[in-house]
């Protein structure tokens, strides 16, 4: 199987680079075509072009919400190595999960159920109480 990575030396393949950033995002043709615009035979026509004109490659751009320099200058290689160390840095996992303590979990929801019980608990008496009123 050959891979289409181009060396650094080469021009780069922006159409090429379109496609593969799309499907990074998990974005379809059919999806990038509508807000483009543009049939979706368009983006695979697109997606075959060495070079995009600059309109174009702004357009694609905003719709892919990257910079343009991210589709001229794709790189799978650092693409791969920003995702690897993602995910095996620690620290980065920081921003993307939220701290959660189960304990802080429990402790609340006994809490709340304490004062859920105490509301009914009042709520009964105060029902025995209007009662007994209605009763003298």
């Amino acid at each position: 199987m050959q891979t289409e990575t181009a060396s650094p030396s080469c021009t780069p393949h922006e159409g090429r680079n379109v496609k593969r950033i799309r499907e990074i995002l998990g974005i379809k043709q059919e999806t990038l075509a509508l807000d483009l615009g543009i049939s979706q035979q368009a983006i695979s026509q697109l997606e075959g072009r060495e070079a995009l004109d600059k309109e174009m490659l702004e357009k694609v751009a905003a719709a892919l919400k990257v910079p343009t320099e991210a589709i001229q200058n794709f790189s799978e290689v650092a693409a791969i190595n920003i995702v690897s160390s993602t995910l095996h840095h620690t620290n980065g996992l920081i921003n993307y999960f939220p701290s959660f303590n189960p304990i802080e979990k429990i402790v609340q929801l006994y809490d709340e159920k304490i004062a859920l019980y105490e509301r009914m608990l009042k709520d009964k008496q105060d029902m025995i109480g209007q009662l007994q009123e209605l009763q003298k």
